[in-house]
């Protein structure tokens, strides 16, 4: 059963089309393209920060947007963690309270990763109680996607989470996100035009050029 399925359609007023279909499987599927290819678009998309002009979206059969029956799922309510390219953490909420956010707003019983864990992880302990704007690039990468994660996520969204890092810290917190999907295993989609990025972390593609799909399927082939 796929987990993802996704039809839609997109105008933008300067004219540039996105019309793309494809579904996932479990795992970390990357959205791979040039930039200007659509990626962060269909990102929104999916997460509900942007309604399709046409279309049907689904999320492990269940309709998060389904244009002709008039559902648009409101975007808390989807279950999805969005990581995104300039981390946006919360600028008023120290990092405790940033990571913590989305964790508040779950019930209890679906409360299943907790935050001891991930600030483990993650290597949060000694900035827990500074706020967003003392942080490096960095480590405010990892506290977005802590509270991404721990928001409870039957999806995670990357919106090119490396970009704007020196490559350094392209290395460490690309070994974060690796530690991350190992330990917790949530379906993710990844937004990247890094070909180097898609082999160590994906195992389905999807490729864009131009709104337009144009290829999917493992790395070794659609690369």
């Amino acid at each position: 059963m796929s987990l993802l399925e996704f039809n839609t359609r997109l105008a933008y007023p300067s004219g540039f089309r996105i019309e793309a279909a494809f579904t996932t499987p479990a795992g970390v599927t990357a959205l791979f393209g040039p930039s200007g290819s659509g990626k962060t678009s269909i990102l929104s998309m999916i997460a509900g920060l942007r309604r399709p002009d046409a279309g049907v979206i689904r999320l492990a059969g269940r309709t998060l947007f389904d244009r002709a029956n008039r559902i648009n799922v409101h975007p808390e309510d989807r279950h999805i963690g969005y990581v995104f390219q300039d981390s946006l953490l919360f600028p008023h909420l120290s990092v405790r309270r940033n990571l913590l956010y989305g964790w508040r707003r779950r019930r209890a019983a679906s409360r299943q990763i907790a935050l001891e864990r991930v600030v483990t992880i993650l290597e949060l302990t000694d900035v827990l109680q500074r706020m967003p704007h003392t942080l490096s690039g960095g480590q405010r990468q990892r506290v977005a996607l802590g509270r991404a994660l721990l928001s409870g996520p039957e999806l995670l969204l990357f919106d090119e989470p490396l970009a704007g890092l020196d490559d350094t810290l392209k290395q460490r917190v690309l070994g974060y996100v690796e530690q991350v999907l190992k330990e917790w295993r949530v379906p993710t989609v990844y937004v990247t035009h890094n070909a180097d990025e898609v082999r160590r972390l994906a195992s389905y593609v999807v490729r864009l050029h131009g709104g337009q799909l144009k290829a999917t399927g493992p790395p070794e082939e659609v690369l």
